[in-house]
């Protein structure tokens, strides 16, 4: 197994332009090119779904600051926006329904 280097964006774009070329031979490439089989795997993989901006180093960047990808990616961003909104509505209307009740109680006690 060979172990993984760093690599820019046009090294993998040339990997797996030449990969394809050569009808995905992964370990082929992966030898020459010294990087592991899974990396090239991976790139192809994200190459074939999102073109080049599926082979930008995105690691340690939050998803909601990132320019989406394709469309699934923007609408998986849209869609955990509004579930974040969701919770914060719950849980406002849970402590005002908590606050109402302990108002209640202090109002019986008095």
């Amino acid at each position: 197994m060979t172990t993984s280097r760093k690599t820019t964006k046009e090294e993998r774009i040339k990997i797996v332009r030449e990969c394809l070329e050569n009808g995905s031979k992964y370990g082929e490439s992966a030898i020459k090119h010294n990087v592991s089989y899974q990396q090239v795997y991976g790139w192809v993989k994200r190459y074939k779904e999102l073109g080049e901006a599926g082979l930008e180093d995105r690691r340690g960047k939050r998803k909601v600051n990132q320019e989406p990808r394709s469309e699934v990616e923007e609408l998986k961003i849209k869609m955990s926006q509004l579930e974040h909104e969701l919770y914060m509505t719950r849980m406002e209307r849970d402590l005002l329904k908590k606050v109402k009740e302990l108002e209640r109680k202090d109002l019986y006690r008095k």
